[in-house]
């Protein structure tokens, strides 16, 4: 089959890979029929983590399951399917309480940008769709399998609720799906701190009230502006680095709350930003099984529509521009086609 791979950093190669199979009685085969290119596939891709050989990459993908082991009776040849981009068995303890993405026997894939995936863990991870999805949902649907449910993540961890209000730090994809969620479970104001016209006009259209361009101190001050002079009741972090981390915490409210998905490539936080100001931190990777069931009825009721954050489609082959259109902010998220 062929895959994408890793070389260094600028260096994204799609090859011939050994093709995936069922080695183990609770595995899968899924056929992709669609993957992307994910903000966390950039930190390798820059340099900024390391990459000790090559490796595939990619951990997005919906598909069709072309083979089961023995133990697999959730999902059959020929289903449609979408999973979070960890697989999970959804009954150790830690997927119990909610927490799949700490699952006790999960991990990651070898690789998702590619023609076939094997999918350990497959009754655990994968949900069938009621027969084959209309196409113009595979995007929203292969959203689900990472930034919907990490976006859904940064609010239910920020504690948004109905009538508050809401800032979304970082305007990539994973922001975006923030934004998305906060207007879902019904925030009365929802700024996006964004700095890009096309983002701004998404990040509207998804339910964003206000937009803040500014950053830095400047930024805090515009929040506090559009929030009683106090900040916002919760704040979605959603890019990792020290300065985003540091905004979010300085736009929250007195005891209001930080929900953290950005990767974090962070050296300190400031204690004079929560300890002192009852501001809390929460979050973390994403548990998107726990979250799949729900987002998945409202993608299929055409309630939300999250692929709208694909603004660059190409074939698997041109894996590579994919990649260089993302970290030149050319697109907001890749959706790679086998």
């Amino acid at each position: 089959m062929r895959g994408a791979v890793i070389h260094g950093p600028g260096d994204i190669r799609v090859e011939d890979r050994e093709d995936p199979t069922v080695t183990e009685p609770t595995d899968a085969v899924v056929r992709t029929v669609a993957a992307c290119v994910c903000g966390s596939d950039l930190w390798p891709y820059r340099g900024i983590s390391q990459v000790a050989e090559p490796r595939p990459i990619g951990h997005e993908f919906v598909g069709v399951v072309e083979e089961t082991g023995s133990q697999v009776s959730t999902v059959q040849a020929g289903d449609f399917v979408v999973g979070g981009f960890l697989h999970s068995d959804n009954t150790c303890p830690v997927c119990r309480v909610g927490q799949h993405a700490n699952c006790q026997n999960g991990g990651g894939y070898a690789g998702c940008q590619a023609e076939r995936i094997r999918i350990p863990n497959a009754d655990g991870t994968l949900l069938a769709t009621p027969g084959r999805p209309d196409d113009d949902l595979v995007p929203s649907l292969l959203a689900l399998s990472d930034v919907m449910g990490t976006g859904w993540h940064a609010a239910v961890c920020a504690g948004v609720r109905e009538g508050g209000s809401v800032v979304v730090v970082g305007d990539g994809a994973v922001g975006l799906c923030g934004v998305l969620a906060a207007r879902v479970m019904g925030a009365e104001r929802i700024i996006a701190m964004s700095r890009y016209e096309d983002r701004q006009r998404l990040a509207r259209e998804f339910g964003a009230t206000d937009v803040v361009a500014e950053r830095g101190d400047e930024g805090v001050a515009a929040v506090r502006e559009l929030t009683d002079g106090i900040g916002a009741d919760a704040v979605l972090e959603c890019v990792g680095t020290q300065d985003s981390v540091v905004q979010a915490l300085q736009s929250a409210r007195p005891g209001g709350m930080v929900g953290w998905v950005g990767v974090p490539h962070v050296t300190d936080i400031p204690q004079e930003h929560m300890f002192y100001r009852n501001v809390g931190l929460r979050g973390g990777i994403a548990p998107v099984r726990a979250y799949l069931p729900d987002l998945l009825r409202l993608v299929l009721d055409r309630e939300i529509d999250p692929g709208r954050v694909f603004d660059l489609e190409l074939p698997l082959e041109q894996a590579a521009e994919g990649y260089a259109a993302m970290d030149e902010r050319r697109a907001i998220k890749a959706l790679l086609r086998p």
